[in-house]
């Protein structure tokens, strides 16, 4: 008997495949089964690792396209305003004044703004990874697809942020002597220079937080996690607003992000042939189960 490494077809009989391709396949995935498995989750991991250090890169090189567009951006804030007035929601300001107006809400508000997504998200990505792997692979594409929507929002209508309008109270640049973040934005001192100031539409600080609430609350099996993953976008509305960096529509346009890149994401699976095997996903065939199914070659005995 022909046997499956040496590219045997189930759907031929059981007979050899001429062509290389289906050969090549599986020889390739008999190769990566031989590889220890931790070994295959290191390799794995440290491609999540570029991907989203990738992504970031994008991001911080968003600022590039915004240089010398501060009038634009400015013209693009005073839009935003205008509709948000014209839908009678434009509630920014006064939340902003209120909370600005007491350190023991504002440092809290600005702790939150500065710190709460670089440690909510990935460590959200990592329960993903250790305990929902089947499941991770697409979040985490849709979380990647979302943020580069964001970034393309970011080129095309960058906006100044309500802390650089008057009426605003810029919390972090007020109270910057008590935490980390530099009095340009939320970086850290020193690279506050770096970052792009007009990143305003749509908010990833929203669209990250529901992405993480959307998570926790399909994947989590206690009810605080569950709780937690409705409570957290909710906080985050309320931080970016009351800091004085986002605007209301800037939060419906980072859910907006996310509802998208889930629908682009969906699309594309369902346009995948279901019989095309995961190669991204590293799902590594069992040749022993499959070479089960592959019939006996016919004999001069059985014919």
């Amino acid at each position: 008997m022909t046997s499956l490494a040496e590219g045997v077809r189930p759907d031929r009989g059981g007979q050899p495949e001429d062509s290389d391709a289906p050969r090549a396949t599986v020889t390739r995935l008999a190769r990566l089964r031989a590889l220890p498995g931790p070994l295959i989750r290191r390799r794995r991991g440290l491609r999540e690792l570029l991907l989203i250090a990738a992504v970031y890169s994008i991001y911080d090189t968003s600022r590039f396209f915004v240089e010398g567009r501060q009038a634009t951006a400015f013209a693009h804030a005073g839009r935003v305003l205008h509709v948000e007035t014209a839908l009678d929601f434009a509630w920014e300001q006064t939340v902003n004044q209120a909370i600005s107006a007491h350190r023991i809400l504002a440092l809290p508000a600005d702790y939150m703004y500065a710190t709460l997504h670089y440690l909510v998200t990935p460590l959200v990505l990592i329960w993903l990874w250790r305990r929902h792997r089947k499941d991770y692979s697409r979040a985490r594409t849709i979380l990647m697809v979302a943020t580069i929507f964001g970034l393309i929002g970011f080129t095309l209508m960058p906006v100044a942020p309500p802390r650089m309008l008057p009426g605003f109270v810029d919390t972090m640049a007020q109270y910057s002597k008590f935490g980390w973040w530099s009095a340009d934005a939320s970086a850290p001192r020193g690279v506050g220079q770096f970052t792009n100031e007009f990143a305003a539409m749509p908010s990833l600080h929203v669209g990250w937080a529901l992405w993480c609430g959307w998570q926790l609350v399909r994947h989590g099996q206690h009810r605080f996690t569950r709780a937690f993953g409705v409570f957290y976008p909710a906080l985050t509305v309320m931080v970016v607003v009351a800091t004085g960096n986002h605007y209301l529509l800037d939060a419906l346009a980072g859910a907006a992000v996310v509802v998208l890149a889930w629908m682009a994401v969906s699309g594309i699976q369902r346009l995948r042939p279901s019989n095309v095997i995961d190669l991204n996903a590293r799902r590594v065939l069992d040749l022993q189960d499959v070479s089960a199914h592959v019939p006996a070659p016919r004999t001069s005995a059985t014919a």
